[in-house]
């Protein structure tokens, strides 16, 4: 993979976080497999590439591809409106937290705690989701910028769906900190955008 490829990796991972964040507000259900992946992302230590924080396969990661296309073409018809609004809002935060090297330091603290949580019960399972989303609680949303979630009520206050959304834009922010580290930067998605699209398109198909 070019570095431009390994970028778009962890930028689709930042949008299948969002992705995932509206099916949970709108639907209340996701599939394990993909909880799996984004909460397993938060665990890869040293990756020997990108792909490996994503379970090494990137068809895990076609509807953030999906949602980073609609973005950058900028089509009405394939925009997904709340997805964008919560990856932009991931990588602002991400930007913050950048400054925080005592909430850098509790985030790496507290990884290790849910890695063994995680071997006891595998990534999906519902402790794992709680202490997840309790990291979150605890770092992030103190910032005082805020990620307003929007969606069905009915399914917003159920405390696993609110835990499972947690626990995904604490994954999501971590895909956005992989990014920068790899040299991504919001100024690629206004004016490089055709650029990142002809990258894109053949990894959606998985060419």
């Amino acid at each position: 993979m070019n570095p431009i490829q390994e970028q778009l990796v962890a930028l689709g991972g930042v949008f299948f976080a969002a992705v995932l964040v509206d099916k949970i507000a709108k639907t209340g259900q996701i599939s394990e497999a993909d909880l799996a992946c984004m909460l397993g992302s938060l665990l890869v230590r040293d990756p020997k590439d990108t792909l490996e924080v994503y379970g090494g396969d990137d068809s895990n990661l076609r509807e953030g591809y999906r949602a980073l296309i609609g973005a950058l073409e900028r089509d009405p018809n394939t925009l997904q409106r709340e997805p964008l609004r919560y990856a932009l809002s991931m990588l602002g935060l991400e930007r913050q937290l950048a400054k925080r090297d005592d909430m850098l330091e509790l985030i790496g603290k507290r990884l290790p705690q849910i890695q063994s949580q995680v071997e006891h019960f595998g990534p999906a399972h519902e402790n794992v989701v709680a202490a997840c989303g309790g990291l979150y609680q605890d770092t992030l949303s103190t910032l005082r910028q805020r990620i307003q979630v929007h969606g069905d009520m009915r399914n917003l206050q159920q405390p696993n769906n609110a835990a499972k959304i947690r626990a995904l834009l604490l994954a999501g922010i971590r895909s956005a900190r992989l990014w920068r580290q790899l040299g991504g930067h919001r100024w690629q998605l206004v004016f490089s955008r055709r650029k990142l699209l002809k990258e894109l398109y053949p990894m959606l198909r998985g060419n």
